[in-house]
Parts: C-alpha cells; structure tokens; sequence
C-alpha cells in the first residue's frame, strides 16, 4: 500500500516539521511493515511552468515527425515573449495548455535542461510528459495537456503536485484495514496521540423502495449490498489534477472520471466499488452463485468459465460480474464513446474465503479481491457509496437519485471476554487495566467490566477474534520495543536426543561419501504416483492436504523423499550439472486413522502433558526418512583411471552406510516396488526385537519412471524409514577394539543356485563362523556355463582373529568348515572345485 503523505495530513494533523522518515519511524514502531520511503521530486528543479501553444510548425526531412513551436509561458522566462520548444510529440494541438520545462531546470535523473540547436533550431526548453516529470502512466502516452482553464505561467510544480513524500507499507494479511489511507490514518494518529478525521463519517440517506432493484439469492457470500444511481453525468467530463494526482502516488494508473473515483474512494475508505453503465444494465442487479460451466467475459476481455462456488453478480441476461473480483465487460462504462450519462454504484461485502477462492481459481488477483479476502469493513460501504455519489455530482456534474438500496443480512458485534491483566501476562509486563483498556479504545474497541472486560470489536477488524489478538493490540501499541529481554532458563545436562544425534551422524556420514544435501518443500501433487506407477492400494497415495495451499498443482503432504529429490536432480541436469549425488532427510507425512481437531494451546502459562498430547495425536503421523539419489558418474574419470558410472550397487551402500551409523545389521535382498526397475531393486529390512521389517528399498530407478520424469538413464535412488532405524540400533555405535594378535584370512567359493540371494549366503557364514569371524567380504561373482545355466560362484573373503592369542590354522579352518557347513544346509551351496 502505497500512501502519500500529503494525502495522509488530510485525516491527521500530524506537526509540519515531520518527515515521511519520521512517519516511518512512528508507525514501524506501531507494528507495520514500512518498507521504503519515496521521495518525490526531490531532485526537481524548476522553472517549470504552464504554457500554452501558439503555434506549430512541421518540419520536413527527418526520419521521425518533429515540430517546432512556440509557446506562451507567460512571465517565466523574464522576458514574456514566445517560448521557441522543439518537440517531437503529437498528442497536442495549437491552444492546448502544457508543461513546459525551462532553461535552468533539472529534470528528476539530473537532467539538466539548457537550450541546445536540434534540427536546424534552437529549442529553450522542452514539453513535458509525465514519465518525464516522474509521474508515472497517467494513460495520455505523452505531452501532458492541461485543462484549459489553467492559467498561463502558472508554477507546475505545485499544479501537479510533484515533490511529495511515500510510504510503501507492506501490508499484512491479518491487517486489510490498512490497505486504505482510512487505516494507516487511524494508525498514525494513535502513534502521534492524535484525533482522527475519519472519512467515512459521513452523512448517508436512510433506504427507501426506490433505489435500484437488487437481489440477493446467497447471503452469506454477500451480507451487505448497497446501490445508489446518479444521472446526469457530463460524458466528457475528465478527473481532475488532484484526483489523478493521488492516484499515480497510490501506484494506480488514471483510466476515467467513473473508475478514478470508485478507486479513489476504494483507496481512501478500503471498501471496492464497481460502477455500472445504467443502459447496459437489464433488469434487477442479483448476487448468487454460479452456475456450473457458465461464462463471463471480464473487463480484462478475457471469456471466463465459471466454477459453482463463484459468486457472482447478475443482470436478467446472466452473470455481469465476476463478485469482489472483476466486472463484465458487457456493463463496462466506454469512456472511449463518451455515451455513459447514468451509472449505479455498487458497494458490497463480500465473504473473505469465497473471493479469495475465485481469485486463485481464475488465477485473477485484483486490487478488490485483495482487500476483499483480507478482510473489509461491512459498515463501511453506505460511507462509500455516498462519497462515490458525491464526488461523481461535484466533478461530473450529475445528479444523485433519491432512490437508495440496501440489502442487509442481519448480524451482531463480535464480542471478547478477556482478563484485564491478560495482556501483561503474555507480555511479561505490567501495563495495567487503564493502558489495557485506553490501548483497546484507541483501535475503535468499545471495553465494559473492570477485573474481566468485555469487548466489542469494531467492524473494520476482523482479525480480533480471540484475547490473544486483543493483547498483541495493546503490546504493538505500547512498543515492542519495550519488551525486555530474557533469555531462558533451560535445565542443565539435556543436550541432543538420542534421535538427533543419529540424524546428525547421517547427515555427515553421507556428506563423506559424496552426496551434497538438497532440502525440498514438503508438498506434492498426487499425479507423481501415478508417474511412480504405485499401485492403487499403495499406503503412499493416502495424503494429508492442505486447506489453504501455496500450489494448486502440489495441495498434499508428501510421503515420500523422492518425488523433490528426483525434482531437484532434474532441474541441475538441465543446467549442465550431470554428475550428481544429492541426498535429503526429512519427515513425509501420514494421515491418522481418525481425523481430529487441534486444541488452541494456551500462551500465559505453559501447556499441560495433556494438552500437548491431545495437540500431538491431531497431528499426521510423521516419521523421518533418508533418501538419496544419483546419476552420471560416481567416480570421475582421469590418468588415474577410467572412472565409473553410478549404479544400483551405489544406492545399497548408501543404506549400509546409515546402517553402520545406526549400529544395526542391514538385510538386503532382491525385491520390487513401485518406480524401482523390477530386476534392480534392493529391499532393505532390519530386525526389530527379533520381527523382521521392511524399512525401504534402493537400486536402479524404472526406464519408464525416467523417461516420464525426463530424468537421466540409469538413475539410482534409495529410500528409507529412519524411525524404524533407529528402533533397531543398538544405541551409539561402539569403537572398535584393536586386538594386537595377527588376522588369519581363509577364502571360500561357493556355488549356489542363481535365485539364491548373496544376503542369504552371507548370513549363513558369518552364522556358522561364529565368534572368531572379525568380517567377511564378497570379492567375486562368477558365472559360466561350466558351472551350469542356473548356477552361479560367490567368492567371500572372510577374516578371523581371537582377542586373546594367535588363532592357529587348524582353528580358522574349522570356523571356516563350520560356516561352509552351515551354508551348505541352508542355501544349498557347494565348494568350488569340491
């Protein structure tokens, strides 16, 4: 929200010696968000006066139309002759009044203004348009022509109002009242301690029965409608300077008398207005919602289909409006014709959600649905119809229609029972009940009760809905920056859980190996499962969605790492980046069997156990996951070597590693899901009180699940529970022990059936070792047609060593006898060459 300062002083009578600094400083100290300052014209340097032009003269031979012309400036120019101006604009005409800039000004830029020779003349001075003067878009597109009864000579400085000060105010959603100058007036008088001039006390006519017809079919999307008609309107009347003025400062481009002063009013009072063409109405104006596959063409000429939550404004032909959005074309004033002699104004409120739906639907933000879905003052829009009214009689010359509507839903005051200490409760501070209650009156509260206060909060906040919103208003008012500050005193001796720590030791153990970490947002759409070709049963495609998303393209939860990781893999592909390994940890989400409601948590006291298990068990079942992902090459090639591509292998060490830090045993065995390729998926499972559970899988991503997700062939990926990780750890891994006695390596080859996974044969060994095993290795798969179709060699390295002596050969060969054995028996291998 942009706000002029001399348009603020209208409504405060703030001291003369204030800067918009000053200002600034006041009202950031109040609570808002003042982001800039903007300093009109202060690099303008005049003389810059009204002329008029006497004559034009074409000039012939230039690639582009240039005139030469003269024009009276009146005395400003210390000799009251001609001005001679070489322009090459062609929006004006002989006897226009203009701008004119003379020798010895400065232009906003530093640009000095001297007279110099152009094409063949010699030019004192320039014409000026708006863009020129710093104005902005005032919707000539060129030399800015003034009314005529503007008086030659005189100071355009002033006229136009150039040098002026703005505050940009970045406007919070729970504070809409503020985007009108009605709102920051209010909030600069409290921060000055001084009256406010409110502009919506106005006197309004009672309604009778013959205003405009209005019907509306759907009051709780619409709870109040005003019309009021004005006839008689001169066609080519135009806004005024002041008015146009104001609305380049406010950041609004002039269009029309009409829609300049229905935004005027919407940026003095915050209540949108519409006007509409009185002949291009038919019939009685409506308000429902509507119909499903309906079309409205708006004003911006696009042919809209309407949803059946829109809510709607309608002529007897159908909708002419998009509600609290945008107007049709079909009863849009035509300033071009100038035909428009009898208009009615509507001020309406509408419900916050349902404009704030239909905006996002249509993907149509717009200064009304803006302060709409923030929140408008209901009792504001007789005010500002009557002010609509008002200045369309005094600058357009019309007549207002003694018919009045009003269509009101009935309603009562919100009201808030709150302790008169409450506030110092939260804040730490004691105010006490008189600066509570003066606090809460200031901001329009009416407050009843002494020890407990009732309090009714004024229409134009809608944010008041609880104490807690009634103290935050008394401790912004009293200063933030008056809250002292104290730090905690947390128990000694906690430190990190136990959880925490694991996923730290994760964190750095896959930093070591490799993987450059890549945070995600947590939302997705569910079509990636269908991409992930998941079945239709999978507990994945159950999700937690959002109310309110930030996409309308990703409104769920995820429940799974991969769908941002693989996102995040893609987009560094596309820039050139080929050879990745990224990984992430973070919590995916799951809805609870039973749906249930958060209690609000109390902010004066801390939360009992119960009420902090009660907020926990409303909350989506939320473990924490790891996932990695990778493509291109895992080792580079150079004079060291050829290098290696990533694969499946890559992606099962990966859970080993987290494995390792967890100090748990890792199964690993062939298995098939969802985007993983059939024949190259690892299933992960870990034993957690003697129960084997699956906790996630790794390997070679689908071809299908690539070329859908354009990623790159051959990409790789693992995924698994770290809750269940961490179930089965057995705590913090212990340190090695180093024994001084020598190792005693025995190598063994086995052949087994090819369906046979290593994991099982693996198992087996180090079963039947027994303790002497200090660690076994696979350091050769082979397989031939010697061996036969279905067979294949797994070679195993495997290490012996005792704490307490040197093992002799007899002894590692039994504890290697005893693991072939057992190997034998269960996976039915066979020694190589036995």
């Amino acid at each position: 929200m942009r706000v002029p300062l001399s348009w603020l002083r209208e409504y405060v009578d703030l001291p003369a010696t204030e800067t918009g600094r000053d200002v600034q400083a006041k009202l950031i100290s109040a609570g808002l968000e003042v982001e800039t300052v903007e300093q009109l014209g202060a690099d303008l340097k005049g003389p810059l006066v009204v002329g008029q032009v006497l004559t034009i003269e074409e000039l012939e031979g230039f690639k582009k139309p240039i005139r030469f012309c003269t024009v009276d400036v009146g005395t400003a120019n210390g000799t009251g002759e001609p001005q001679e101006i070489v322009c090459g604009a062609r929006n004006f005409a002989v006897g226009d009044k203009v701008v004119v800039v003379l020798p010895g000004a400065v232009l906003p830029g530093n640009f000095a203004i001297a007279a110099r020779k152009t094409y063949g003349k010699t030019s004192h001075g320039m014409i000026c348009s708006g863009d020129e003067l710093g104005m902005g878009d005032d919707g000539s597109g060129g030399i800015i022509v003034l009314p005529p009864e503007v008086e030659v000579g005189t100071d355009a400085i002033e006229l136009l109002q150039l040098v002026d000060e703005v505050l940009d105010i970045a406007v919070t959603p729970d504070r809409g009242y503020c985007l009108s100058l009605r709102g920051i007036a209010r909030e600069a008088a409290i921060a000055y301690g001084l009256p406010l001039r409110d502009p919506a006390l106005l006197d309004v006519p009672a309604p009778n029965a013959f205003g405009y017809p209005v019907q509306v079919g759907d009051p709780a999307g619409c709870d109040r409608f005003t019309a009021r008609t004005v006839t008689g309107l001169d066609p080519e009347a135009r806004s005024p300077i002041w008015l146009r003025r104001r609305l380049q400062k406010a950041g609004m481009r002039p269009i029309s008398l009409a829609v300049d002063i229905t935004n005027y009013v919407m940026l003095e009072l915050g209540q949108p207005l519409h006007a509409y063409d009185r002949s291009r109405v038919q019939g009685a104006i409506g308000v429902r919602r509507a119909e499903q596959g309906e079309k409205l063409t708006t004003l911006d000429g696009v042919k809209r289909t309407l949803d059946a939550e829109d809510l709607v404004i309608t002529d007897d032909r159908g909708p002419i409006g998009l509600a609290g959005v945008m107007g049709g074309a079909n009863t849009e004033i035509d300033d071009t014709e100038g035909t428009t002699t009898e208009v009615v104004v509507e001020a309406a409120h509408f419900d916050a959600i349902s404009i704030a739906r239909t905006a996002r639907r249509h993907k149509l933000a717009s200064e009304a649905s803006k302060r709409f879905e923030r929140g408008v003052d209901p009792q504001a829009a007789s005010a500002a119809a009557q002010r609509t009214v008002d200045l369309l009689v005094l600058l357009a010359g019309g007549t207002a229609d003694a018919g009045v509507t009003e269509v009101i839903a009935p309603s009562a005051p919100h009201t808030i029972t709150i302790p008169a200490n409450h506030p110092d409760k939260v804040a730490g501070v004691d105010y006490g009940r008189e600066t509570v209650v003066r606090r809460l009156q200031q901001v329009g509260c009416d407050v009843y009760g002494q020890d407990e206060l009732i309090v009714t909060v004024p229409s134009w906040r809608p944010d008041l809905t609880d104490p807690n919103d009634l103290a935050e208003e008394v401790i912004r008012l009293e200063g933030y920056e008056n809250l002292p500050s104290t730090l905690p005193k947390p128990p000694a001796g906690l430190g990190l859980t136990g959880r925490q720590r694991l996923h730290r030791r994760i964190g750095r153990a896959l930093a070591g190996a490799g993987y450059v970490e890549a945070l995600n947002y947590p939302f997705i759409g569910e079509h990636v499962f269908d991409q992930f070709g998941l079945a239709a049963d999978d507990p994945k495609r159950k999700v937690v969605k959002l109310v309110n998303p930030l996409s309308d393209e990703e409104p769920a939860l995820r429940t799974t790492l991969l769908p941002g990781l693989l996102g995040a893999l893609r987009r560094n592909d596309g820039r050139g980046s080929h050879d990745l390994a990224l990984f992430e940890t973070g919590l995916v989400f799951h809805p609870q069997r039973e749906l249930r409601v958060a209690g609000r948590l109390p902010v004066d006291r801390r939360p009992t156990d119960e009420e902090i298990a009660s907020l926990t068990a409303a909350l989506p079942f939320q473990p924490r996951h790891a996932a990695v992902v990778l493509a291109g090459a895992r080792e580079q090639a150079g004079w060291w070597g050829k290098g290696r591509p990533a694969d499946w292998a890559d992606a099962v060490e990966a859970a080993r590693i987290l494995a390792r830090e967890a100090g748990t045993e890792l199964l690993v065995r062939s298995g098939q899901y969802g985007p993983w390729h059939p024949g190259r998926c690892a299933e992960l499972a870990v034993l957690v009180d003697g129960t084997e559970k699956v906790i996630g899988y790794a390997g070679e991503l689908h071809p299908g699940v690539l070329k859908t997700l354009g990623l790159a062939p051959r990409t790789c990926a693992m995924e698994l529970d770290l809750d269940v990780l961490e179930e089965a750890s057995a705590g913090l891994p212990k340190g090695p022990k180093i024994s001084t006695f020598p190792v005693a390596t025995q190598d063994v080859a086995l052949v087994v059936s090819r369906e046979i996974p290593h994991a099982d044969v693996e198992a087996a060994l180090r079963e039947g070792a027994g303790e002497l095993l200090e660690s076994i290795r696979l350091f050769d798969v082979y397989e031939s047609e010697q061996l036969g179709e279905d067979k294949k060699s797994l070679a195993y390295a495997l290490r012996f060593r005792a704490t307490d002596r040197t093992l002799t050969v007899d002894e590692a060969s039994a504890a290697r006898d005893a693991a072939v054995a057992l190997a034998a028996e269960r996976t039915g291998a066979v020694l190589r060459g036995a």
